[in-house]
């Protein structure tokens, strides 16, 4: 579904992404993982299109996206902060997003899931962060598209929103859905995700599942499974 070719991104002086090639198929869960500045977030918002690489190719069903906007309309994004204007309500805040997009929305099944009913009324400005999140999350599920990228996805839920969550992107996954996600917690990786892409210094060390992670590292806890690779990695680079 999504082809990546030497993409390669730099902020003045930093290389944040160097000649990265990915290939991700259509259909399952994707968690892209790395320590903080290992690219990441320039990766995901160059598929979104908030980033134009200096140099590579993007494709999503064998499109060129690059300096393109209309393949939006099939994706869903949740991003890692729910920056909402505080002034308006729950409700006004759901109506708006409805009106942007030209798609049919499904948004009072994911209110009832997550608990919004009473806070439907309620400035976003008045809402605890865990609220925030939910609200977030509906506004991320109630269209349906093809592709959905969710930026740290458990921030602040408590767990029964988090059995939900799991349970939404379980049967987002049923309907043949591709979805990335990126997060630091590790537990949600390895019970959730198909496929792990880690990423250090702007290139992928590893592609493959959580199983072939650990046999790769030969660790059977998948945090210990990654924070061996990043020290081979950076053990190799401090010996060149």
């Amino acid at each position: 579904m999504i082809e990546i070719k030497n993409l390669y991104k730099k902020f003045g002086k930093l290389t944040v992404l160097e000649e990265l090639n990915l290939t991700i198929s259509k259909g399952g869960i994707f968690a892209i993982l790395g320590p903080n500045g290992s690219g990441k977030t320039t990766l995901i918002k160059s598929i979104l299109g908030m980033i134009i690489p200096n140099k590579g190719e993007i494709a999503i069903d064998g499109e060129n996206i690059l300096r393109k906007w209309k393949y939006r309309n099939n994706l869903n994004y949740l991003p890692q902060v729910a920056n909402f204007p505080s002034n308006l309500s729950v409700k006004e805040l759901i109506e708006m997003v409805k009106n942007l997009r030209p798609k049919k929305a499904n948004s009072q099944e994911l209110i009832d899931l997550f608990g919004l009913p009473p806070f439907m009324n309620k400035k976003l400005g008045n809402l605890s962060g865990g609220t925030k999140q939910k609200v977030n999350l509906v506004l991320t599920f109630m269209f349906d598209s093809d592709l959905i990228i969710l930026d740290e996805p458990t921030t602040g839920l408590d767990p029964i929103a988090l059995i939900h969550l799991k349970e939404l992107i379980s049967k987002e996954k049923a309907k043949g859905k591709t979805i990335l996600v990126t997060t630091h917690i590790m537990s949600f990786v390895d019970e959730m995700a198909d496929e792990i892409v880690f990423l250090l210094d702007g290139k992928i060390y590893f592609k493959g599942s959580v199983d072939a992670l650990k046999k790769q590292t030969d660790q059977e806890n998948l945090e210990h499974a990654i924070a061996n690779l990043i020290e081979k990695q950076y053990q190799t680079a401090t010996s060149k």
